[in-house]
This record gives structure tokens, C-alpha cells and sequence, in this order.
């Protein structure tokens, strides 16, 4: 029997951003029916501690994550793909089992920004809140 859930895992290049917040987005507002993952090309190794910061201030629970290779997850089958960064939408992805669906969220990297820590938190809030957009059209 086919679960009803829907496997989403989103890409980035660095896993430590981007993707970690439309993962902790779709999971806690998709729960039920979206089940996310996310990963990276070039993995940072790293969760940038403004990603965690952003999702908690908005009541968002970020899970547990981690920044990890996309390799990890070559085995596993998907229902859609999202990539969020521009680079790994240009990057040969691994073929992913179950030939899933395939998006494009193009997402300025907060991590980029310099400056003050207003900034800072203007640059994160401003992905969060495109990221959030999008899932929420995913899921109308």
C-alpha cells in the first residue's frame, strides 16, 4: 500500500541554509502529508546557527538537522526534488529513485549577507519568508 505522504527533499549546494529551512517549513506545516529532507552538492558541514535562530523566531520547529552530502539520500525515493540555490539547479544531481517531480526555488543565500546582526536577521527573514510562500502554494 502507497503511503499518502509526499517525500520531498530539498538541494542546495551547502546544506547549512536554505534548504534546512524549506525542510523545517515543509515538515512542521505539511505534516501529515509532506515528509522533508534535506541536503547538499557540496555539503558544508555545518547548520548555520541563523537558520535555527530564524525558523524558532517565526514557531517553526527546526527538527534536528544536519548538513549532508545528497549522496545520502541517492537511495532513497522521492516524490519532488527542490533545488533552492542556483548553483546546485545547474549541478548533474544524482538520479534519485522514483523518478520524482522536479522544482526550482531560486533563494538568495542569507549566509552571504555581512554587516549588523539586523541585517543579518533581514537577510534570513527575508528567505524565510520567500521559502515559506513557496510551500505554501506547494500545498494549496
Amino acid at each position: 500500500m502507497k503511503s499518502d505522504v509526499l517525500n520531498v527533499l530539498v538541494l542546495c549546494t551547502g546544506n547549512s541554509c536554505r534548504s534546512v529551512m524549506a525542510e523545517a517549513l515543509i515538515n512542521d506545516l505539511g505534516r501529515g502529508c509532506y515528509q522533508a529532507w534535506s541536503a547538499g552538492s557540496v555539503p558544508a558541514g555545518y547548520v548555520h546557527p541563523k537558520s535555527i535562530e530564524t525558523l524558532q523566531r517565526h514557531g517553526i520547529d527546526p527538527g534536528q538537522p544536519r548538513s549532508k552530502s545528497w549522496n545520502e539520500c541517492a537511495e532513497q525515493s522521492f516524490d519532488l526534488v527542490i533545488t533552492v540555490c542556483d548553483q546546485a539547479a545547474d549541478e548533474s544531481c544524482p538520479r534519485f529513485a522514483g523518478s520524482p517531480r522536479k522544482l526550482h526555488w531560486s533563494t538568495s543565500d542569507p549566509a552571504k549577507v555581512t554587516g549588523s546582526e539586523a541585517e543579518m536577521d533581514a537577510a534570513f527573514d527575508q528567505a524565510f519568508f520567500m521559502l515559506k510562500s513557496r510551500v505554501e502554494e506547494l500545498m494549496a
